[in-house]
């Protein structure tokens, strides 16, 4: 099965993270220790606090991966859009076109087009095939898309 580039990421997140933990915050407490007085050594306790900082984000990365890695691709719709999907659009009212993809919410970039299918334009353009009318609602508004392609992640393999 196709190993999701999210994971990548947030692997190398997780190693940056266990490094730190593991290697800079015991050298930081160490020279800490150093000054003397712990009570009232700024340098400790910001190294404590970066510590319990790690410690929760490298549960929390876990659990992310972990969650992740338990998503059955093969339950994605192969053919309509779905978590993966890039989907080429073209506004009814202007013709003009323009290209929207269903990522992790780790991975949203409006700038760039990727959406998260948990936000209000991505709902609107879940389980979309070729030839689908779109309505988004905004909050001026409302505006039309003619769906011209889906690609789905199983496209993409």
């Amino acid at each position: 099965m196709k190993r999701l580039p999210i994971l990548d990421k947030l692997d190398n997140d997780l190693k940056v993270s266990q490094r730190e933990l593991q290697v800079e915050i015991p050298k930081a407490i160490l020279t800490a220790r150093e000054h003397g007085d712990l009570s009232e050594n700024a340098e400790f306790k910001a190294a404590k606090e970066r510590q319990m900082f790690l410690e929760s984000r490298i549960s929390l990365l876990q659990k992310r991966i972990s969650d992740i890695m338990a998503i059955n691709i093969n339950q994605i719709p192969k053919d309509r859009s779905g978590l993966g999907s890039t989907l080429k659009l073209k506004d009814i009212g202007n013709g003009k076109e323009t290209q929207y993809r269903l990522v992790f919410p780790e991975e949203v970039n409006p700038d760039e087009g990727k959406i998260s299918p948990a936000s209000p334009i991505g709902r609107s353009l879940m389980g979309k095939q070729e030839g689908d009318e779109v309505t988004i609602p905004l909050p001026d508004g409302k505006i039309e898309y003619e769906v011209l392609k889906v690609i789905t992640i199983h496209d993409n393999s």
